[in-house]
């Protein structure tokens, strides 16, 4: 009998990153899908935004990273949090100058969502190509670099270029599963192909490990294509 493959093992502070990020994603992505999708969204909005758990659990990881980078990340961070971005971005850049390791890793993705949320796509997908291509920096945080980049073009990018930029995500087990197969779901709805999409969104249902509010935005849109659960 075939052993399936063990489940990667990740420390607490790298486990909370991974939740994070796919909640925080979510948060950043909801205003292009919902132009888009409309509708189909309505049911799972406010489980989107009231996400206050995976919230406090980044505050925990920032926290002790910042113990081992130094206070500057700390600062650039609360900068952040005070909507003090400019202050924050000549923090964010400093560190990043300082060299790699973990501290500049995630400095760059910081910087990038803020890239991002500025309407700077093309800066924030640089950084984000920076980070996963980072031998220094840790699996997590490279595959949160890749997650965001992909849902970062997710809007418009082909089914192609998506399953490269994810490739070795979407499979059973690993942590950005769920959101791998959302952004090829909503690539293959894109290009018409219905089929691809609905076996997309079943895999999110299907997988044990998938969070709840990914398995109900999954459900919804995939009853939306005239399938069911």
């Amino acid at each position: 009998m075939n052993k399936t493959p063990d489940k990667p093992s990740f420390s607490p502070e790298e486990d909370l990153l991974i939740r994070e990020v796919s909640e925080d994603l979510r948060r950043e992505q909801l205003e292009q899908l919902w132009k888009r999708y409309g509708n189909l969204f309505i049911a799972v909005s406010a489980a989107i935004v009231l996400l206050v758990a995976g919230y406090k659990g980044w505050q925990y990881y920032q926290a002790r990273q910042a113990e081992a980078a130094g206070a500057q990340l700390v600062n650039a961070v609360s900068l952040i949090e005070d909507g003090k971005t400019k202050q924050a971005m000549v923090e964010l850049d400093a560190i990043i100058e300082k060299g790699g390791g973990p501290a500049a890793a995630l400095a760059r993705l910081h910087k990038a969502a803020l890239l991002s949320r500025q309407g700077k796509r093309k800066e924030a997908i640089a950084l984000y190509e920076q980070v996963a291509a980072d031998d220094a920096a840790s699996t997590p945080l490279r595959d949160a670099a890749r997650i965001r980049h992909a849902w970062l073009i997710a809007d418009d990018a082909d089914a192609a270029t998506l399953k490269k930029l994810l490739a070795g995500m979407d499979v059973k087990g690993h942590a950005f599963a769920a959101l791998a197969h959302e952004a090829l779901a909503l690539a293959a709805i894109r290009a018409g192909d219905m089929t691809e999409a609905r076996r997309r969104l079943q895999a999110v249902l299907n997988a044990a490990d998938t969070p709840p509010n990914a398995r109900e935005r999954a459900r919804v849109l995939l009853e939306s294509l005239g399938a069911g659960q």
